[in-house]
């Protein structure tokens, strides 16, 4: 009989050791082997016939069909609508929204005719029920089942055959076979495995949700990323309304885009117009402007929206200023404030800077710079920035504004909402087109765009 051999294995990055070590020797983190057991397998001869290798020119496309959920930000993240056969990864932190948005689609498929089977490892029948009464998901075309073994979940899918089948959560699955604990990396990575390969057997479109270690990655090993065809990150807290769904990685559509959604009573709801939510009312009416408080324009994926960015400037009362940031990146603000100081000659060494953006949203493009840089100078210098203008534009240390990508996109919106004017960088290699409705201001170092203060 094949003899049972104990191991150690890394839950972060599966790195294996004979003995127990209170770090990890690949990446270095702490507390984080878990014994596992295995059991050495034979290897046995491939009799299975190979096949022949053939020019990608003569492979026959398959049509793979997108079938539309309704809900338009969810099917603008998948690439159009869900992709038959394919596996989505979905992570966030705990109640924020995965199995609350997952229960509305399939909600959605079911009153179009499509089958959908939710699998949860984590609550019961009636706990699925109540939540579903919540949400008043109440299709015929739900089936639900609470199951942790994953050769019986198999065989659910193969039964049923089901449009998209839904496993809450991937780290309660567990395979007979292996002696580790349901969460380790070996069965989340086996069980991965097998719910991968039956999507691509019977076409079924697998979700898996995942839960989120306290640095905001997946839990499990990266592996499991790798084999999703899509891995979509919930951002947000519970202390705001609004949830950004992310795509880091599409197979089949373009990646950094995102979905955003509204947190009710009745479950999450798409923000059409995110541009709006990201504006306060003061702003978005354009009847008055505040020191310190400016509108930049944002690209993610395919889509622009304008979002309010706010900054507060006030000498210090302590030896060594503070720099708080939210919402943006703290080492792109300290540099920002080293240009205007060098650049701009304002003296903001003595000074408490505070940068936050409206709404709860992140912004980490290079188009930012020029918006951040104008509000911490509105703030420090109380001259406001004009209400009805939007900011556009890269700074380089030399205080130079540079171009950014997608202008024709970023000013389409910001005409969209009734913004007069835009602040946008003047190069040789941007082509901006004609806007009779915006006041086009270009410039080409960070001083001119102080000029523009009331």
């Amino acid at each position: 009989m094949t003899k049972a051999n104990t191991i150690y294995v890394c839950q972060q990055c599966d790195w294996k050791s004979s003995r127990w070590v209170g770090r990890c020797g690949n990446c270095g983190q702490w507390d984080s082997m878990v014994e596992e057991t295995f059991t050495p397998s034979k290897h046995e001869t491939r009799n299975t016939k190979l096949e022949t290798p053939q020019p990608i020119s003569k492979i026959q496309m398959a049509a793979v069909p997108n079938i539309k959920t309704s809900v338009e930000e969810f099917d603008r993240i998948l690439g159009g609508g869900v992709i038959a056969g394919s596996v989505v990864l979905i992570g966030g932190p705990p109640g924020i929204g995965k199995s609350t948005l997952l229960l509305q689609i399939c909600n959605q498929l079911g009153l179009q005719g499509h089958t959908s089977l939710y699998i949860t490892g984590e609550e019961s029948l009636t706990q699925v029920k109540l939540h579903a009464e919540r949400l008043a998901v109440k299709s015929d075309n739900v089936l639900v089942v609470s199951e942790t073994n994953v050769d019986a979940i198999l065989e659910y899918i193969k039964n049923t055959k089901p449009t998209i089948a839904v496993i809450d959560s991937i780290q309660t699955m567990y395979n007979p076979v292996l002696e580790s604990v349901p969460g380790t990396v070996s069965q989340v990575r086996e069980c991965a495995n097998q719910l991968v390969q039956v999507a691509k057997n019977t076409g079924t479109t697998v979700f898996l949700i995942g839960h989120v270690t306290k640095q905001g990655v997946i839990a499990g090993p990266m592996v499991l990323e790798h084999m999703a065809d899509t891995v979509l990150y919930f951002e947000g807290d519970n202390f705001q309304f609004f949830r950004i769904l992310r795509a880091v990685k599409n197979r089949f559509g373009p990646t950094n885009e995102i979905g955003i959604f509204e947190m009710c009573n009745d479950g999450l709801k798409p923000v059409s117009n995110p541009s709006e939510i990201f504006l306060s009312h003061s702003r978005g009416t354009l009847q008055r402007a505040s020191t310190g408080s400016g509108v930049i324009s944002c690209i993610e994926g395919s889509r622009a929206f304008l979002v309010e960015l706010q900054a507060l400037v006030t000498r210090t009362s302590f030896g060594v200023a503070e720099r708080k940031v939210n919402g943006v990146d703290y080492n792109r603000v300290s540099m920002l404030v080293a240009v205007l100081e060098k650049r701009a000659g304002l003296q903001l060494g003595g000074q408490d800077i505070f940068v936050n953006v409206v709404g709860g949203v992140k912004v980490d493009e290079p188009a930012s710079d020029l918006g951040i840089a104008m509000t911490m100078a509105s703030s420090f210098l109380e001259k406001p920035i004009p209400s009805d203008t939007v900011i556009i534009g890269e700074i380089g240390l030399g205080g130079e504004v540079r171009g950014v990508s997608q202008i024709e996109t970023r000013l389409k919106e910001a005409q969209k909402l009734g913004f007069k004017r835009a602040i946008l960088p003047d190069t040789d290699k941007q082509v901006c087109p004609c806007h009779p409705a915006l006041e086009l201001i270009k410039i080409t170092h960070i001083s001119e765009a102080l000029e523009s203060l009331k």
